[in-house]
């Protein structure tokens, strides 16, 4: 049986005469295997490499389970690389404020452990939301928090990550040009459910807390790009430094010739540069498109999350757009 390279294995191999036991195992992700060697990474990062005729057994493992720690943790990060305009804490909860533009931005999310869902709270996080003339709206990662009586879920997200390491990068120089801050052509080419991003969105897009942006853009033309790409690096609660691509579009005449590929590939690249050593992004689980192009590049499924909201205040794809 051939098991794909990023595989989780368990790689049980014959050790040197003199060893106290005959054979060893090491349970990490397959970094490669042909008719000379066999190469894994283990858990505490390090790569072990067997020769062939010392294999005893490679058996492909189940995912590495999801600590809800690692959740929250990741969570945090991307917070800090999409936090919207303003910030507040309550209760718990990080509430963020982006002149309405998407859902991250503009969205109460649970990231302290024990994070209150009391009537009190909500009431609050109500009457902040509406203050700003916003609907009241809870992102709910998994096992971070669930909607309460009375809220509806709605656009299930799914949160896909990769360690760096385990990916096949480009090499040489970058084949996209990244900005510190966003041009002109790349805010013209910055598109929100489909259409041209709203007033307010280009604050929201260069905002970052304790981290680096970078804006790739390939092939600007008169007034617009051929793709456009967002990168935040941030590091994480757990000292993990994440680079998370937000904002990816590829204009309809240059779909499926791989530039959305090369970008979100290059922009890890940029993103490793800056002392990043995982990446993550968001996708709508009915993207089934994106989705299957994230997992050609490496990326798994870490977790999900939803939005809420108060029965009476959902309306017709409430959010929808740049997740």
């Amino acid at each position: 049986m051939t098991v794909p390279v990023g595989t989780r294995v368990m790689l049980r191999y014959r050790l040197p005469p003199g060893h106290t036991h005959p054979m060893t195992d090491v349970i990490g992700e397959l970094v490669s295997a042909d008719a000379d060697a066999v190469s894994v990474r283990g858990r505490d990062g390090a790569l072990v490499q067997v020769a062939a005729e010392r294999v005893v057994a490679l058996k492909p493992l189940g995912p590495k389970p999801i600590r809800t720690s690692e959740i929250r943790s990741l969570e945090a990060a991307a917070a800090d690389g999409w936090p919207g305009v303003e910030r507040q804490w309550l209760d718990g909860w990080q509430l963020r404020f982006g002149h309405g533009f998407t859902g991250r931005a503009n969205s109460a999310i649970p990231l302290e452990p024990g994070a209150s869902m009391t009537a009190e709270t909500l009431t609050q996080i109500i009457d902040r939301y509406a203050a700003r003339g916003l609907p009241p709206t809870l992102s709910l990662p998994d096992r971070l928090g669930s909607a309460p009586a009375g809220w509806r879920t709605y656009n299930e997200t799914a949160v896909m990550a990769a360690d760096i390491s385990n990916l096949v990068l480009r090499e040489g120089e970058s084949a996209i040009n990244v900005t510190a801050q966003p041009t002109e052509e790349w805010l013209t080419s910055l598109r929100y459910q489909g259409r041209e991003a709203p007033e307010g969105a280009a604050e929201v897009a260069s905002a970052i807390r304790g981290g680096t942006l970078g804006f790739g853009m390939i092939g600007a033309r008169s007034s617009s790009a051929a793709a456009v790409g967002r990168a935040a690096v941030t590091t994480a609660p757990d000292g993990r430094c994440w680079v998370g691509l937000t904002s990816l579009w590829v204009s309809p005449e240059h779909r499926r010739n791989g530039l959305g590929t090369l970008m979100c590939g290059e922009l890890v690249r940029w993103g490793r540069g800056h002392g990043a050593t995982h990446a993550y992004l968001q996708v709508a689980v009915d993207n089934t498109e994106a989705v299957a192009l994230y997992r050609d590049l490496g990326f798994v499924d870490h977790h999900h999350y939803r939005y809420a909201r108060p029965e009476n205040a959902i309306g017709p794809n409430p959010v929808g757009g740049i997740r």
